[in-house]
């Protein structure tokens, strides 16, 4: 028997990435899958997100593990949407018992140089498009009266300050002050609720050129160059970690095994947030 079999569990930012990483994930425990993404690029995004064609690769790969999927095109900023997507999700399958609120971007400037639309874009998804997340779920969950377990997606940027990162650093955090809220009103109806903070992560948010150029100050920079750039960011001597080690963290906060688990932030960062690291070779 699977660690969520019989579960349901809503995931956003599920066509490519984390999110379908998390899906995959918890379909091979058992759970069925509300597989939400918006399928449009982001105006200030300095790289391509997600498509429909991405979003039915996930479904796919739910359904070849004998799991059920519903995909729907909803982007977190608007609530109408996401209300929409959780009752149709419900109606197919009865119930919901996941929230995984793990749609995001990333965009990079001194803080002083972002613009008023980067900055604005950034809080709408990565912080309002979690809590509407949270608020077009939570109703359901409380109604069914058999708990759940919500997983908010931080950031290792939601601990620690990350240079160029001002308006991500800031939404991040408030992820986390957003969890330790709803971990304490939600926990009368036995809904678990934390954050996961992975330090880089090896998607396309991480994986393109803009980013590469950022970490070597070449803007032609490769990707293997990029490599030893990022490695400075972690204790452990990797430049990042994969979606499923995220993942494996959101299924253990979504399982059983996770039952008396509220209100934490689960730390993946290959030590990245230690105050003192030794230098790598």
């Amino acid at each position: 028997m699977g660690r969520v079999e019989g579960k349901v569990a809503l995931i956003t930012g599920a066509a490519r990435g984390q999110g379908r990483s998390h899906a995959v994930r918890l379909a091979q425990e058992g759970a069925d899958i509300i597989a939400v993404d918006m399928c449009a690029d982001a105006k200030t995004v300095p790289y391509a997100l997600g498509t429909r064609d991405d979003l039915a690769e996930t479904a796919r790969l739910v359904e070849e593990l004998d799991r059920r999927v519903l995909t729907r095109v909803a982007d977190v900023r608007d609530l109408g949407a996401l209300e929409s997507a959780v009752a149709d999700g419900v109606t197919e399958f009865g119930h919901l018992d996941i929230v995984s609120a793990n749609a995001g971007i990333g965009s990079f400037a001194p803080a002083w140089e972002l613009s008023e639309e980067t900055w604005q874009e950034m809080i709408d998804i990565n912080l309002t498009g979690v809590w509407k997340t949270t608020k077009a779920a939570i109703p359901q969950m409380i109604s069914q009266g058999t708990g759940g377990s919500i997983v908010l997606t931080s950031s290792a940027a939601g601990l620690v300050a990350y240079g160029n990162l001002a308006h991500y650093t800031s939404a991040k955090h408030g992820v986390v002050g957003l969890m330790r809220v709803l971990a304490v009103e939600l926990a009368q109806y036995g809904i678990r609720v934390n954050t996961v903070n992975p330090t880089t992560v090896d998607t396309d948010m991480l994986g393109n050129q803009a980013i590469y150029s950022l970490f070597t100050g070449d803007e032609n920079a490769t990707r293997e160059q990029a490599m030893e750039a990022f490695k400075g960011l972690n204790a452990m001597p990797v430049p990042w970690v994969e979606p499923v080690d995220v993942s494996n963290a959101v299924l253990y906060l979504a399982s059983d095994e996770a039952r008396y688990v509220t209100g934490s932030t689960h730390v993946v960062d290959a030590g990245g947030t230690q105050p003192y690291r030794f230098p790598h070779a």
